[in-house]
């Protein structure tokens, strides 16, 4: 499988940059039954999305794709199987990346290999926290 390096930022020619996370989400997730080499094509158009990105020093983390088990926690104490009983999308990972703007950030998102297979990608701006 395919290691990804995030590569360090370096100050030069430094403009302000801000971090967002790309959210990606599909109806279908985990329900497609793809062949090997389906599966290796997927994969391949991801590679090649995440480090066009990588090579542009603007991933900060290719981040991790979830799992299709969950466990709503709701006030009360009330645990429900499933973390997408109330939407119909189910969010399958997400990813971290630096940008300019948000405007830059969704400009990446427009070329995401999951709007190929019908899902979405949510670009939300990171507010750092102090602590």
């Amino acid at each position: 499988m395919f290691q990804w390096e995030v590569i360090k930022f370096h100050p030069k020619n430094f403009k302000e940059m801000k971090e967002f996370a790309m959210i990606y989400r599909s109806e279908t997730m985990g329900e497609i039954k793809l062949t090997p080499e389906g599966t290796m094509a997927v994969s391949k158009e991801w590679e090649n999305w995440m480090g066009g990105i990588a090579a542009q020093n603007k991933l900060v983390s290719p981040g991790m794709r979830l799992g299709n088990e969950g466990r709503m926690v709701k006030p009360g104490n009330v645990v429900t199987n499933g973390p997408y009983a109330e939407i119909k999308e189910i969010i399958g990972g997400l990813s971290i990346f630096r940008a300019e703007s948000i405007e830059e950030a969704s400009e990446w998102a427009k070329t995401c290999p999951i709007l190929n297979a019908g899902g979405n990608v949510e670009v939300r701006d990171i507010i750092q926290m102090n602590g």
